[in-house]
């Protein structure tokens, strides 16, 4: 998701459509204006119908690895407004699955009502698995079950929903991660801004790390990024230990 304060006279010049509570405190916004539609918290944009190219390319860049691989198991962290999911369906093959969780219970109401153009169906096909959940709580659940995971969570390393969400992002979230990938998977992360910082934080814990600077659709805006962490091929490793408090 992104983050961006709403252009022009703020919320205030837009309808709500509808409010949904964020496990943990705070409520997101599904507000509306002629045929454009926000999600926002705190007067903050996280996700807008009509600006989804690096939502896309997240997609494109993880799931492009996959395109000839028989049965993928994919794993989205984030619903928002399907475009990540849309665009990984379009390149994945007839077998594979793709898990989708999403932490607001709202959010997948939305996508089957007031947002059910812009998802056009994407629900719908068999392939999709939506999970009420906790994305840290799925990539959790077990060793080397995913071929790719996809993080298009909060806004990136850079949590604005849920404090919750860093647990992702840090030292220990991206060690569950490599865990949790299949020898040679991909972890792709989509974020905000860059950050030189959780680049280092990927390769430090084992990932061949690859950036991708894409341009924001408003001009003069800081270009989004997406990482590519390749777990190495053929390693197996251990649960990792929780950190210590």
């Amino acid at each position: 998701m992104r983050r961006s304060r709403v252009p022009g006279a703020g919320l205030a010049s837009w309808t709500e459509i509808d409010t949904g509570p964020i496990p943990g405190g705070g409520a997101l916004r599904l507000v509306r204006r002629d045929e454009e539609f926000l999600i926002a918290v705190d007067g903050m944009e996280l996700m807008g119908s009509h600006r989804s190219g690096s939502e896309r390319e997240l997609a494109d860049l993880a799931c492009g690895a996959l395109r000839d691989h028989p049965a993928p198991r994919v794993l989205i962290g984030g619903l928002g407004m399907g475009f990540t999911l849309r665009a990984a369906l379009a390149v994945l093959g007839p077998q594979a699955r793709v898990v989708v969780a999403e932490l607001v219970p709202a959010v997948v109401a939305w996508a089957r009502g007031p947002l059910a153009h812009v998802f056009a169906g994407c629900l719908d096909d068999p392939r999709v698995e939506i999970r009420e959940a906790d994305v840290n709580r799925v990539i959790q659940s077990g060793p080397e079950t995913w071929d790719a995971i996809l993080l298009d969570v909060d806004n990136g390393p850079h949590s604005l929903v849920s404090r919750a969400n860093d647990r992702l992002y840090d030292s220990w979230g991206l060690k569950r991660a490599r865990w949790s990938l299949r020898p040679g998977g991909l972890l792709g992360v989509w974020s905000g801004c860059p950050d030189r910082q959780f680049k280092a934080r990927l390769q430090r814990t084992g990932f061949a790390v690859t950036e991708h600077r894409i341009r924001s659709e408003r001009p003069g805006r800081t270009p989004h990024v997406v990482w590519i962490a390749e777990k190495p091929a053929g390693e197996t490793i251990g649960r990792p230990a929780a950190p210590t408090e």
